[in-house]
């Protein structure tokens, strides 16, 4: 049944998403510059400023929103603004209408589970933010499942996967090294979309991982990546040796120190089929794109 759907911060994901919902579905893509790309995607392009009740006065009503906007990889006050004043605005703004949503899709980060000493976790787990921005996305999930069902919204979490694609492969931070251990939860940004799009059809989950089937070692991941790629593999380093330097935020620090392994369990026992389902397909483009 075709529905429409706003997409709120309708960026690396969501210009993704919307080529896959526009030729059964109307979309609306809500953001604050760079219009022209969401209109190549085929959807209606507004430009609003998802923290501002008086500009989504403007976004026409819908039947779903996905709430995807970004803070600009700026610190824990910006991503308070977006990821919670900012959804609770969304939210109410159009619960509030007539016509009010039925679905909100909101996207979310595996970083809120914390550090488990790299073993797996997944929906059950507890989650623990272990940074300020982390603690702020905790806060918002909250907002899109418990408060959006307060407003009449079924909300559900999509916790994603450190995303790559498309400008995103990052290759020679990985082959020039050196690489820091740990363990890497990828998804490639197509299965993200695919994702959003699976769970707008009515999954009846308050949160749900989204991240390929494979969680790796960044040491492995590297020295794979450099096979495929026939260059040296690059230079390895511990936790510890890469602490001991005096050039880490405190933020950084504690990204080095969490470790932990996402399982997909759910999201495939939902029925979702990753187009991509470890980084040995996701990276075959970029890998082919080096060799030429």
């Amino acid at each position: 049944m075709s529905m429409r759907v706003v997409i709120l911060g309708c960026g690396y994901v969501g210009l993704a998403l919307a080529r896959r919902l526009t030729p059964t579905h109307d979309v609306v893509g809500v953001r604050r510059s760079d219009l022209d790309s969401v209109r190549d995607a085929g959807a209606e392009a507004v430009r609003t400023d998802v923290t501002d009740p008086d500009d989504l006065a403007a976004v026409p009503d819908a039947d779903a929103l996905v709430f995807a906007a970004s803070s600009g990889g700026r610190g824990a006050s910006a991503a308070r603004e977006v990821y919670v004043d900012g959804l609770r605005t969304a939210i109410d703004a159009f619960a509030d209408r007539a016509n009010s949503p039925d679905k909100l899709v909101y996207t979310s980060s595996t970083g809120v589970y914390g550090d488990h000493d790299g073993a797996f976790v997944d929906e059950s787990t507890p989650i623990e933010p272990t940074t300020a921005k982390t603690e702020v996305l905790a806060e918002a999930e909250r907002l899109a499942t418990a408060y959006a069902d307060e407003r009449g919204i079924d909300g559900t979490v999509a916790r994603f996967a450190g995303l790559y694609g498309p400008d995103r492969y990052r290759l020679e931070r990985y082959l020039k090294g050196p690489v820091t251990a740990g363990y890497l939860n990828m998804v490639h940004r197509i299965d993200a979309a695919g994702a959003v799009e699976f769970l707008l059809g009515g999954v009846d989950e308050s949160v749900v991982n989204v991240v390929d089937d494979e969680p790796v070692s960044k040491h492995d991941f590297a020295d794979w990546l450099a096979d495929a790629c026939d260059v040296s593999r690059p230079e390895k380093q511990t936790k510890a040796e890469r602490l001991a330097a005096s050039d880490l935020s405190e933020a950084a620090e504690r990204r080095i120190q969490t470790s932990k392994r996402v399982s997909n369990g759910l999201l495939r026992e939902l029925g979702y089929e990753l187009e991509y389902p470890t980084f040995r397909e996701g990276y075959r483009a970029a890998v082919d794109a080096h060799a030429e």
